[in-house]
C-alpha cells in the first residue's frame, strides 16, 4: 500500500541529506535513505532542512493588532498606562478579538509555529470577551496547530473585587490554564492572591502561569511564595513563572539556589528574552534541571509595536542577548523553542521521529544552528501530516 505522503530529498538535523519521511495518517510511519517508497503524494524538499514544529509558550493573541491598518504605538512607557490603554482601546477596534487573534494564528503557523499558550485578559471593563474571542479563534484553527489559553488577570487579583469570580467563570468557559500577576507589586497582597489563584487551580484541576515581572528581593520573595504552594498542593510540573526578572538580579549563589527550589518542585519558566529587563540565567537554570521554554510574549499589539510571530527570530534575539554562539548551544535553544516548549505545554508527542504526529516545517539551512542564525523563510508547514503552509503563506482550510 502506498503511504499517504513522503517527503524526499530532505536533510535531518542528524546531518543525514538525500532522506525521506514517509507519512500516513497523521504521523510518521518511516524515515530512510536511499529509494523513496511510493505514496499518493511526493513532496520534493530540494535539500531542505526537516524540524519539528515550534512552540510559542508565551503569547497574547486578544491584544494584538494584526488585521488592521498600521497603528501608532499609544501608551506611556509603564505598565499601567498600558493596562488602561488597552481597556480603551481595545473594545473599539474595528476587528474583535477573534478575527486579530485568527490574524496573529496564521502567522504564528506560517512560520512553523505548532503549539502556543495564550494569555486572555480577564477584567471587569471586558468581562469574558476577550476570552471568548481567543477561544473562537482557537476552535477555527484546530487543524492547524494547538492553542492553550490562560485567563489572565491583567489588572490584578485582589486590588479589583469580582476578578476572583470572574476567573472562576473564565475557567468554567473553558480556559486552559489559570493566570496570575506580580503578587506583591500589583496587589500588595501575595498571600490573597496566590491562595486564590491554587483555590481556583485545585477546583478546576488545571495548571497555573504567573506573570513574574517583580524585581531582585520582591520577586524572589514572590517566587518562594510560589513553590512553597506548588508544594503543599501537590502541583508539582503544573506551574509556570512567566518571565522571572528577579533570577537575573541575583547573585549567581542565590540564582542557583533558587534554580533548585523550581527544580525540585517542577517550576518551569518561560522567556521572551525582554530588552527592557535583565534576563533570568537561562544556562543556570537548565543546569539545575528548570525546564525553560520561550515565547513572543506581544507581537504587534497594543503593547508593542515590534514582532512577526517568528520563534527562530524569536530564539536569535535570545541567543543574541545571553551570548549563546556554538552549535551546541543553540541546539539547546532550538530545544527552549520547540520539543522543551511542547514538554512544558504537556504535549506528550512531538519530535521527528518514527511514530510521532508529522508536525513539522522545512526550510533551507543546513543545521539547527544555521536556522537560528539566519531564521531563512519557511518553505513547507506540516501540522499531524497535513499541510498548513507553503512558502510563508497559510494554506490550511
Amino acid at each position: 500500500m502506498p503511504h499517504d505522503l513522503v517527503l524526499t530529498n530532505a536533510r535531518l538535523a542528524d546531518g543525514r541529506s538525500g532522506a525521506h519521511v514517509a507519512i500516513d495518517g497523521g504521523r510518521i510511519t518511516a524515515i530512510g535513505e536511499g529509494t523513496a517508497p511510493e505514496a499518493a503524494t511526493v513532496i520534493d524538499l530540494g535539500g531542505a532542512l526537516v524540524l519539528p514544529g515550534l512552540t510559542d509558550g508565551h503569547m497574547h493573541l486578544d491584544k494584538t493588532l494584526f488585521g488592521l491598518p498600521w497603528w501608532p504605538h499609544a501608551a506611556e512607557p509603564y505598565r499601567m498606562s498600558r493596562i488602561e490603554t488597552d481597556a480603551r482601546v481595545l473594545p473599539n477596534l474595528a476587528l474583535g478579538t477573534a478575527a486579530r487573534a485568527g490574524e496573529l494564528i496564521r502567522r504564528c503557523v506560517a512560520h512553523g509555529t505548532a503549539h502556543i499558550r495564550t494569555h486572555a485578559d480577564i477584567r471587569l471593563e471586558f468581562g469574558l470577551a476577550a476570552l471568548e474571542g481567543v477561544l473562537e479563534a482557537k476552535a477555527a484553527h484546530e487543524q492547524a496547530c494547538t492553542v492553550q489559553v490562560v485567563a489572565f488577570p491583567q489588572a490584578g487579583v485582589m486590588r479589583v473585587p469580582g476578578t476572583a469570580e470572574l476567573l472562576d467563570a473564565a475557567m468554567r468557559a473553558g480556559a486552559d490554564l489559570v493566570g496570575g500577576i506580580d503578587p506583591c507589586e500589583v496587589d500588595r497582597d501575595p498571600k490573597g492572591q496566590l491562595d486564590t489563584l491554587f483555590a481556583l487551580a485545585e477546583r478546576h484541576g488545571r495548571g497555573i502561569d504567573i506573570h513574574l515581572h517583580e524585581p531582585a528581593e520582591m520577586g524572589l520573595f514572590s517566587l518562594q511564595e510560589i513553590c512553597a504552594r506548588v508544594r503543599a498542593h501537590g502541583m508539582q510540573g503544573r506551574v509556570t513563572i512567566s518571565h522571572g526578572f528577579c533570577l537575573g538580579g541575583l547573585a549567581e549563589s542565590r540564582q542557583k539556589a533558587a534554580a533548585a527550589m523550581m527544580a525540585e518542585v517542577g517550576v518551569s519558566l518561560v522567556t521572551h528574552g525582554a530588552g527592557s529587563a535583565t534576563l533570568p540565567p537561562l544556562g543556570v537554570l537548565r543546569e539545575a534541571g528548570v525546564q525553560v521554554f520561550c515565547g513572543n510574549d506581544d507581537v504587534r499589539d497594543t503593547w508593542s509595536p515590534y514582532g512577526n510571530a517568528d520563534m527562530l527570530e524569536r530564539a536569535s534575539i535570545i541567543g543574541w542577548r545571553i551570548d549563546w554562539r556554538t552549535d551546541p548551544l543553540l541546539a539547546d535553544l532550538f530545544g527552549m523553542v520547540s520539543s522543551d516548549g511542547a514538554r512544558a505545554l504537556g504535549i506528550a508527542e512531538h519530535g521527528v521521529d518514527v511514530g510521532r504526529p508529522a508536525t513539522l516545517f522545512t526550510l533551507p539551512a543546513e543545521t539547527i544552528a544555521e536556522a537560528i542564525g539566519q531564521h531563512p523563510p519557511r518553505r513547507l508547514v506540516l501540522f499531524a501530516g497535513r499541510v498548513v503552509a507553503r512558502d510563508g503563506a497559510f494554506v490550511a482550510g
